[in-house]
């Protein structure tokens, strides 16, 4: 798999009828390596490697419902009062993160109302703090670590 822009962690393996999966310590599972992921493992531990989030407040790749569509958001960081700290968008480091990237998170949180937004395609990390009072995000240089 490609080299990521985050910091080199280790990760569970294993490989089965020619497919490989890597192990996803918030799910409790293998699953199939695919390049987002791939993106998505290295963002789950830097939040809790590096963000300090414990695990127990992560949740990974579950269903939303959005103007009776059924989504799935990549990764979801609560508060410990059941709030939504922090959402993340996960891409394949081959996607562009663009307008329309942007425009899905934001759509996303038009239901989670989260305090933070994280886009990333591993290679390019994007962070805002949500103004809600101005409906619109500030970009942000990092997310803060967990109090």
């Amino acid at each position: 798999m490609q080299e990521l822009n985050f910091p080199k962690f280790e990760f569970r393996f294993k490989s089965n009828e020619n497919k490989v999966s890597i192990f996803d310590e918030i799910r409790k599972k293998f699953i199939i390596l695919q390049p987002e992921e791939w993106v998505r493992q290295h963002c789950v531990q830097y939040l809790i490697h590096h963000k300090n989030y414990p695990k127990s407040l992560i949740n990974v790749e579950k269903a939303l419902q959005i103007n009776n569509l059924t989504k799935r958001y990549d990764v979801v960081v609560y508060n410990p009062d059941g709030s939504i700290h922090l959402i993340v968008e996960c891409k394949a480091p081959s996607i562009t993160i663009n307008q329309s990237t942007f425009d899905q998170i934001a759509r996303y949180n038009l239901a989670l109302d989260a305090t933070y937004l994280m886009v990333t395609n591993g290679i390019n990390h994007y962070y805002c703090k949500m103004d809600f009072e101005n409906e619109c995000y500030e970009f942000l240089k990092d997310i803060p670590k967990h109090q």
